[in-house]
């Protein structure tokens, strides 16, 4: 890898919360790849770990946002952060948000993020499903809702959000192992649930 690819971690940023750096980039590849007009509010469906970097992300950034979850203790994380969070029931909002992110990780998520965008709003996909999606594009089509798929992103705005301490990924951390208890790490992950461990 070329040298250029280095980032110099601050020293005011300790390592357990420098391995969220990659994560976190991803978050902020959306901020860089649609103009949300400021104060807005924007829905984040999921709350996995990149939903919740996703929703502290645009809260720091000034934008009102409504996350959505399975989870309460998960979404209790972005709640500290002045997230408004809610856990997902059998009836969602419709037609309620011109910016709907989806990061639930489910086939599902698409489809529910399409109802809950208003006409002409936009969609940003962060779920990465192994499964085909099926999708009804015919709701895309008549409400004209814009898609649009969201990867990684600069290393930068993420380290500096790290910095600044505005975004709360210290309580993500499940459990901290040592390096002799690397198969018990992967059995912790491998949990339902368990959103970061950290093997030193």
């Amino acid at each position: 890898m070329p040298e250029r690819n280095l980032h110099v971690v601050p020293d005011s940023i300790e390592t357990e919360i420098a391995v969220f750096t990659e994560p976190l980039a991803a978050a902020c590849e959306i901020l860089d790849q649609v103009n949300i007009p400021c104060s807005a509010q924007v829905a984040v469906l999921g709350d996995g770990k990149l939903g919740l970097l996703i929703a502290q992300a645009l809260r720091a950034h000034g934008f009102r946002v409504h996350q959505f979850g399975r989870h309460k203790e998960k979404l209790r994380i972005a709640a500290q952060a002045g997230v408004e969070t809610e856990a997902t029931g059998k009836r969602m909002p419709v037609a309620a948000y011109n910016w709907v992110v989806d990061a639930t990780g489910s086939p599902e998520g698409l489809a529910q993020a399409v109802r809950m965008a208003r006409p002409r709003g936009t969609v940003i996909l962060k779920s990465t499903v192994h499964d085909t999606v099926g999708v009804d594009t015919a709701p895309v089509i008549v409400n004209e809702i814009t898609l649009v798929g969201s990867r990684c992103g600069r290393f930068e705005p993420a380290l500096e959000l790290l910095r600044s301490g505005l975004v709360n990924v210290a309580d993500m951390i499940a459990e901290r192992l040592p390096l002799d208890q690397a198969a018990r790490a992967f059995r912790t992950a491998a949990r339902a649930g368990v959103l970061k461990v950290l093997l030193s």
